[in-house]
């Protein structure tokens, strides 16, 4: 019996229910298939949260249960933590952009926010500035450049970790420039930087460019500020104590 029960659930696609049928507890006919159901439910729930993990491509394993909210941090009057970690801005296309010195939290904060957000259903990407651009770049070398794009549309959330760390050339900030004006009132970005808006220009020597860029960001964004000195510096020194 159990191997028919395997198969029709395997025809079925019931897999998780399949796992651990004979395991779940009841006590009436109703009750045994609303736990199988919820079973199946979470089970599927669980694995689509792993594969958005796993297609995010996340640097670190970073959680918002221990992330450290220390006083240095400023969120706009208008945003709560509470708002920030239910997600409510990626519901809403909006932006989050993190800007203080480097070592403060900036990307454990953006990694945690989205690997949240994969946990909810969320598509999301993770890219280190530098090497979006350079993965920008090799795509328009080999003629991919459409279908890498392409592949961003269904994306519900893209993290542009380090905006400003190094300086590129003309055509990767063109095609940065693309992907981010691609994203405008489509998608949400969550972007970290150690650079003020005023300083981009560093990053983007087009003075226009810049701006147009800075212009569509900002439109419908929140912007957190960290004022702090360097977590990673102060652990450090504080070792050789």
């Amino acid at each position: 019996m159990k191997e028919t029960i395997d198969q029709l659930c395997k025809q079925l696609r019931l897999a998780h229910i399949a796992e651990g049928f004979e395991d779940v507890p009841f006590t009436t006919p109703n009750e045994f298939v609303h736990q199988l159901l919820l079973k199946e439910r979470d089970g599927r729930e669980q694995a689509r949260a792993a594969r958005n993990i796993k297609k995010a491509r996340f640097l670190d394993y970073k959680v918002l249960e221990n992330y450290e909210w220390h006083k240095d941090i400023s969120l706009p009057h208008h945003l709560s933590k509470e708002e920030l970690m239910n997600l409510d801005f990626i519901k809403r296309k909006e932006n989050v952009i993190l800007v203080g010195s480097p070592g403060t939290g900036k990307t454990h904060l953006a990694s945690a926010l989205g690997r949240r957000a994969c946990e909810r259903g969320f598509e999301v990407r993770f890219y280190r500035v530098s090497h979006l651009v350079e993965e920008l770049e090799s795509a328009l070398a080999n003629g991919r450049l459409t279908s890498f794009r392409k592949k961003l549309e269904k994306v519900d959330l893209i993290i542009l970790d380090e905006m400003g760390y190094l300086p590129f050339g003309k055509d990767g900030a063109e095609l940065l420039f693309q992907i981010i004006s691609e994203c405008y009132e489509q998608k949400s970005l969550i972007i970290t930087s150690n650079l003020e808006f005023s300083q981009w220009n560093r990053v983007f020597s087009d003075s226009r460019l810049t701006a147009a860029l800075v212009d569509r960001l900002i439109h419908h964004a929140h912007i957190i500020s960290y004022t702090g000195s360097s977590f990673r510096l102060a652990n450090a020194l504080s070792k050789k104590l």
